[in-house]
């Protein structure tokens, strides 16, 4: 359990300066207003804190009977990093979302989230990259309607810098914190806080008595090797750069002085180590400068670790920790790029090569009642191996990925649809190869046949090394061909990225429907979320869009009479000045298949934005619209039954964005043979 020591916090008053936005909510709210379309937030009597309450959440537009309260902050410009800081508390049952609304922008950018409940109140920081254009902080309070349910905010602090930054001056540590240990510690240190037989008297900011530090004593070690910890905040943006800090170790022996970065996971990566103490006489201890180059394309926290081996180990102390853009050495090799890894094959192979052996084809197939097109649109091209197999064909084909660095995290996601083996086990492997050896870190195991399905598979390399997809047919008669498509690299561990936060009204329905909604008026059927085949024969996808084996929502016909419709809405969204573009995959396969139509509707007044009418095909295909409104709105996609029971419809992983949508790439090889059918 994460605890914050404050011993002497009470006599540390310094803040950090502030910037427009901060409040501590102590007689009123600082210009922070309550959206009147949801419930209010309360300033309490008493001051110091505003409120979401379950029972003040009469008429508002929160699910389940839900307290939803929105407060939006003055505009504020902020060009230069800046660090935002919530104190605050989640009680009983409830989430608490902070998000940026720029001006001109239709979407708030998500930027922190949680629905843990606590007992007290707790502190969250969360870095505002630099940014020209001026904007709002949102911050969306949710409340069951459940006794005792509340989120409540203390204090909203903006600061200047990045959130790593902390000279340990102000009350709150810039939101530092102890991992408890029964018997080391990390204390607040300098000040007028006097410590036993203490040579670590001066801090290194101000190099008086009155400033402050932390410091981690041996005194009460007892077991071998007791460990303290002090953890900064988790980065919140993508951050490179050179991390700098000062520390003093005093005359005692028998400590270990190390700094860490740990992932959401727990996992920790080493940055830097003290060198072992000299055995000589020393004389009294003085402040040392660390600058070490950090790379965070994802979430970390910054972990300063020191190991007792008896209570004569001395003690460690740290301040005047700070960030920079720039890293520590000109020389230092700039974050990998992972993008060079992936690849959808519409224009190309991109940075993959054939390897020896037979090679992957190519190939772009026309939707149709027999054919199942590429993953990414429906109409591109994927690439195929042993499509085309004769009695002197070779049975192995390798594709091989660009060359990456060593001592890196990477998650690679991928899909395949296999067809016509009769053993699977080699049907597709994953090996990572540096220079001659070659180490399987993914292998295929699931038996679903003719669909597209998500693998990933996360590794560490520990050397340069590069990425193999190899297929293997055993003889001609034990052999089909498999289908690779959509292949993407991204730094860090896959488990991490599956909690990112996503912008609101993007939905791939594997948690639910995401804020859309049943309209109840003028339909007379029900969307259902569903995973694997529909269960009319001849009709509906077989699995999902976005793994195979998730959740997609569609219109069952079966139960349903000819021109019988079900229309879901999404969330209300703000109007923009300029284009917005809705991106969605359909499913429209079946004789019988009746309308898939979005509308737009600004207040009740609706319009028609795009429409299909009759089988489109056996496999998922994308559709993108841009369109205009400058009010608030909602996107409805309305399902309407067709001539029988081989009508259902279904949609998969819903996308709204600003700006014009990408053009779609609608060229497609006729002709081509029917090799994954």
């Amino acid at each position: 359990m994460l605890l914050l020591v404050v011993l002497g916090a009470a006599l540390v008053g310094a803040q950090r300066p502030t910037r427009p936005g901060s409040c501590n909510f102590e007689s009123h709210t600082c210009g922070y207003t309550s959206d009147p379309d949801f419930t209010s937030w309360n300033l309490h009597s008493e001051g110091h804190f505003v409120a979401v309450e379950a029972d003040a959440g009469l008429g508002d537009t929160g699910q389940s009977g839900e307290a939803r309260g929105i407060l939006l902050s003055p505009l504020l410009e902020l060009e230069e990093w800046s660090c935002l800081r919530l104190v605050y508390q989640v009680s009983g049952e409830g989430s608490l979302d902070v998000l940026q609304r720029s001006e001109g922008q239709s979407f708030d950018k998500p930027l922190w989230s949680t629905a843990a409940p606590s007992e007290s109140w707790l502190i969250s920081s969360v870095d505002l990259s630099n940014t020209s254009l001026p904007f709002r902080v949102v911050v969306v309070g949710a409340a069951a309607a459940a006794e005792g349910s509340s989120v409540s905010l203390f204090e909203i602090h903006i600061s200047p810098g990045y959130c790593l930054d902390c000279d340990f001056e102000e009350s709150r540590l810039c939101g530092y914190s102890n991992q408890w240990n029964a018997n080391v510690n990390w204390y607040v240190g300098g000040g007028s806080v006097q410590l036993l037989d203490n040579d670590l008297t001066r801090d290194h900011t101000s190099t008086n008595p009155t400033g402050h530090f932390m410091y981690v004593d041996s005194l009460h070690a007892l077991t071998f090797q007791e460990v303290a910890k002090l953890l900064s905040p988790m980065t919140s943006a993508p951050m490179s750069g050179c991390l700098s800090f000062q520390y003093q170790r005093s005359e005692g022996r028998g400590n270990r002085f190390a700094v860490y970065t740990r992932d959401g996971l727990g996992q920790y990566q080493e940055l830097w180590r003290a060198q072992p103490e000299s055995q000589g006489p020393q004389g009294p201890a003085a402040w040392e400068s660390v600058q070490v180059d950090l790379k965070a394309p994802y979430s970390v926290q910054v972990v300063f670790e020191v190991a007792f081996n008896s209570p004569r180990g001395g003690r460690v102390a740290v301040d005047d920790i700070s960030f920079s853009p720039e890293f520590c050495s000109a020389d230092t090799e700039p974050t990998f790029d992972p993008t060079v890894g992936s690849c959808d094959f519409d224009e190309g192979l991109c940075e993959f090569t054939q390897g020896p052996g037979a090679p992957w084809r190519r190939v772009s197939v026309r939707p149709n009642i027999f054919r199942s097109g590429d993953h990414t649109t429906g109409a591109g091209s994927f690439l195929l191996a042993h499509s085309r197999l004769g009695p002197r064909s070779e049975y192995v084909s390798r594709l091989v990925g660009p060359s990456l660095p060593g001592n890196t995290k990477f998650c690679l996601r991928f899909f395949f649809s296999l067809r016509g083996f009769n053993q699977t086990e080699q049907a597709l492997s994953v090996y990572l190869q540096r220079g001659r050896v070659q180490e399987k870190i993914w292998t295929q195991a699931e038996k679903s046949r003719g669909i597209w399905i998500q693998g990933d598979v996360s590794f560490t390399t520990s050397g340069p090394s590069k990425v193999l997809f190899v297929s293997v047919c055993r003889s001609l008669w034990d052999c089909g061909s498999v289908a690779l498509d959509d292949i993407s690299l991204a730094l860090g561990h896959c488990e991490l990225s599956a909690g990112v936060l996503t912008v609101p009204a993007h939905c791939d329905f594997e948690s639910g429907l995401c804020g859309y909604s049943q309209d109840r008026h003028g339909d007379d059927a029900e969307w259902y979320r569903r995973r694997g085949p529909t269960p009319t024969s001849y009709t509906g996808p077989r699995g999902d869009h976005t793994t195979g084996l998730g959740h997609y929502v569609h219109l069952e016909a079966s139960p349903l009479l000819p021109g019988q419709s079900a229309r879901l809405r999404s969330p209300s969204l703000r109007g923009s000045r300029g284009p917005q573009c809705l991106l969605f995959h359909f499913h429209m396969y079946g004789s019988g298949t009746g309308r898939l139509s979005v509308r737009l509707d600004e207040g009740g007044e609706e319009r028609a934005l795009w429409e299909r009418e009759g089988e489109q095909g056996i496999g998922w295909l994308r559709a993108a619209l841009q369109y205009h409104s400058d009010r608030q709105h909602q996107i409805v996609f309305v399902a309407t039954r067709g001539s029988s029971v081989r009508s259902d419809i279904a949609i998969d992983d819903v996308a709204l964005e600003s700006g014009p949508c990408p053009e779609l790439k609608q060229r497609v090889v006729t002709g081509t043979s029917n090799e994954i059918e």
